[in-house]
This record gives structure tokens, C-alpha cells and sequence, in this order.
């Protein structure tokens, strides 16, 4: 069958998918890891300030607004209906009666459901906690007609110490806490001279300070929402020395972070050694594997008026082409004595029955156009590439194997 632009597309129409690497050919050796440190290290803190001429507002930047996330030590309440008999039932006595029970998020992340097992609902808003409540009781084929609530908000607080009249910690419940709610959980401001007292809030190590002149007077400022973690200390010029030991702890604190997060750096650095020492050894076994010819491969054989003769292994992972095995490592074709305008593709049957059904495309590359169809015409495994030989040459091995009989037979009639 010549080889056609129309041809081309029918030999190419077969499926055929190519070999692939290994695995560890594409896997890098970062990935799947995790810091496991304390987060971002802290930014330079401000010190206190000591009585300046005017006092800098420095307010921290806003707090993005969503839902309330269950953390580690909230308390979810669960209320399921409560059975009751028959005539309770019809009396109405049982009527918006539930079975309430209070489970603690534990250091997991999860809750202990009786009969149902540990439930994940850490960092879920209480939408996405029912759901997942609502999954397993009906896994665990139990009722799932119930109502979920959080009982004590526990595990997102702030802090508020100074010249307060009781320090407190607040807790950060479903509505956003804002500082004037937060001084008055800490029983109001305690200072005589409010020109230079101050507010300091302690985030993520930075100290943001808003005067207290200023939030008396800007309901704004009043309303800055506080987010967890977040530190509130009254100073005024008297309690500097308080002041400074209360943010001293903090700052110590945020030191520890940005060790804990250097040492979690270093283990991942290791990690990410070992992991590349394997990556490369496994490499090297396949390699090695590939020279001693023991990985299974794809070939197509090259015969005929071709420079060099032996097998061409299909690539991995892309399709090669029939030009791709002609001119494999500058060998092509042997000019003088290939006939170019027979140059055959071989291919059997995939139907072993069919063994004597071969299909032979052939291209003629006497114009030197139609090479380019070389270029596109997709290999097959176990297709074979034949040259054909000039009939020059054809009439050349002839002489050169009948030549020596005549010389042979010369010298025997002259002896």
C-alpha cells in the first residue's frame, strides 16, 4: 500500500499506546510535605512607648469576616428526640422533648458519638458539622433527626490585661468580638489620665496602639474586630514596667514560634533528602535495568539497505515515527545502494490467527517531498523497516560471487 497523505491517516488510525517511565521519573521530591512548625514567623514587635508628645494610632489591619469555625476544646451539644411510651406520647408530654448531650472537641479534632464513633469536626463551620453528623448516624443506621449546637466556646479566646479592673480572658463565640465588648468583659478602663493612655493589641507579633482619647471618640475604633490570639492591654505612662513585662512574655513566646518553625524547616530538609536519596537510587535501578535489557520494551526492526540493521526500542511516554528509526543516531539509509523508492513498512496482524496477514506500506522517497510523510507516519511495536537494494547492486553481488568461482576455475585448468 503507497504511502499517502489519505494512507497515512488509515496506518495512524490504529490504537496504540505508548510505554511510560516509572513513576519516580515525575515525582518530586518536596511533594506530600508539610511544615510543622507554628505558622508564619512573627513580624518585629513595638516596644512600649514611653510619654511622647502625641500618641501614634497604629490600628491592626481588619479581620476578614466568616463564619465561626469548631475548634479543639469547644463543647458541640447534640439533641436527638427522646423515646418515650405510648401514652406520654398521645398526652403530648414527650412534645419538643430532646435528648441533649455535650461532647468536647478533643486534641484530634473530633468528638466521641456513642454507637456512631469518633466524628471529625475541627475547623468546620456548624453547616458543614451537621452534615457530617448527618452522615454517620445514618452510616451507623441510627435516627439521624437531630440538632447540633455549641455549649462553650473555648478554643478561639483574646486576652485583656492593664489597667483594667479585672483581667480577663474573652471568648470568641459565634458573633465577632469587638474591643469596646472585650474592655467590658474585662470590668472597664481603670486610668486617671486618659491623655496618654493607650490600648495596645498584641497580633501575630506585632503591637498596633490606638489612644484612648481617640477611642472614646471614634466609634470606629471601637468597633475593631479582635480575632483569636489576639492580646488587649490598657497602658498608661505609670505602667510601663507593666507594659513591658506583659509583652515581653509575648515576644518571648513568638520567639519560640519562629525556633519551632526553623526546626520544622530543618526536618523537611531532611526529609526532602531522604526522599530524593530514594528517588535517585530507584533511578538508577531502572537504568541499570535498562542496560541489562531486563524492562520491557517496544521495538521496531530495521532491515535492508539501512546503514546500520538491529532494533529500534519505541521511546517512552510519545509516539516515534517512521523517520525517527531511518535516521536513529545519524544512521539513515545506505545511500549507495538503497533504493529509495522502496522503502517498506511491515506490519502484522494483532490477530494472532491471522499470522501470514502482513500489510506493507510502502513510500518512495525519490521525491524528496514525500519524506515528509516519514515524518508523520506513526510506528507500531514489532513493525519492520525495510530498504530495498539498488538492481545495481543486485547485479554487483551476483559478479562478486561469481567472479571468484571463474578465478578458482581459471587456475585450475592452467595447473
Amino acid at each position: 500500500m503507497q504511502i499517502t497523505p489519505e494512507t497515512l491517516l488509515a496506518a495512524n488510525r490504529s490504537t496504540f499506546a505508548p510505554k511510560s517511565l516509572p513513576g519516580v521519573f515525575t515525582a518530586t521530591a518536596g511533594a506530600g510535605g508539610s511544615l510543622r512548625g507554628a505558622g508564619e514567623i512573627p513580624d518585629t514587635a513595638f516596644l512600649p512607648e514611653g510619654r511622647p508628645d502625641v500618641l501614634e494610632t497604629r490600628v491592626p489591619p481588619p479581620v476578614q469576616d466568616g463564619p465561626y469555625t469548631i475548634g479543639v476544646g469547644d463543647v458541640v451539644l447534640l439533641a436527638t428526640p427522646q423515646a418515650g411510651n405510648t401514652i406520654e406520647e398521645l398526652s403530648g408530654l414527650l412534645a419538643a422533648q430532646n435528648s441533649r448531650q455535650g461532647y468536647t472537641v478533643q486534641d484530634d479534632g473530633a468528638i466521641a458519638v456513642p454507637d456512631v464513633g469518633r466524628v471529625p469536626v475541627a475547623g468546620l463551620t456548624l453547616e458543614e458539622a451537621e452534615a457530617v453528623v448527618f452522615r454517620r448516624l445514618v452510616e451507623a443506621q441510627i435516627d439521624p433527626t437531630f440538632s447540633l449546637e455549641i455549649a462553650e466556646f473555648n478554643s478561639k479566646r483574646v486576652s485583656i490585661g492593664g489597667a483594667v479592673n479585672t483581667p480577663t480572658i474573652a471568648p470568641i463565640s459565634l458573633t465577632p468580638l469587638r474591643l469596646d465588648q472585650a474592655i467590658v468583659a474585662a470590668g472597664g478602663i481603670t486610668v486617671v489620665d486618659q491623655d496618654y493612655a493607650t490600648i495596645r493589641i498584641y497580633r501575630d507579633g506585632t503591637i498596633y496602639q490606638i489612644p484612648l482619647a481617640e477611642f472614646y471618640t471614634q466609634p470606629d475604633l471601637q468597633k475593631v474586630r479582635l480575632t483569636d490570639g489576639d492580646s488587649v492591654f490598657v497602658d498608661t505612662e505609670y505602667d510601663l514596667a507593666k507594659a513591658e513585662s506583659y509583652f515581653s512574655e509575648q515576644i518571648q513566646l513568638a520567639s519560640f514560634r519562629a525556633e519551632l518553625r526553623e526546626a520544622a524547616i530543618n526536618e523537611l530538609q531532611t526529609e526532602v533528602s531522604l526522599r530524593r536519596a530514594d528517588m535517585s537510587e530507584a533511578r538508577d535501578n531502572f537504568q541499570t535495568r535498562l542496560e541489562l535489557d531486563s524492562v520491557e520494551r517496544d521495538y521496531v526492526y530495521l532491515t535492508g539497505e539501512i546503514a546500520q540493521q538491529g532494533r529500534y526500542p519505541l521511546p517512552f511516554d510519545r509516539k516515534a515515527v517512521l523517520a525517527d528509526a531511518i535516521y536513529e543516531q545519524g544512521s539513515g539509509m545506505a545511500n549507495e545502494r538503497a533504493n529509495a523508492r522502496h522503502i517498506y513498512v511491515l506490519r502484522g496482524s494483532p490477530d494472532p490467527r491471522e499470522f501470514g496477514s502482513v500489510t506493507a506500506w510502502q513510500l518512495d522517497a525519490r521525491n524528496a517531498a514525500n519524506l515528509l510523510l516519514a515524518t508523520r507516519f506513526e510506528l507500531r511495536p514489532n513493525d519492520v523497516v525495510f530498504v530495498s537494494e539498488q538492481p545495481v547492486t543486485r547485479w554487483s553481488r551476483v559478479v562478486n560471487q561469481i567472479t571468484p568461482s571463474i578465478i578458482n576455475l581459471t587456475a585450475t585448468a592452467a595447473n
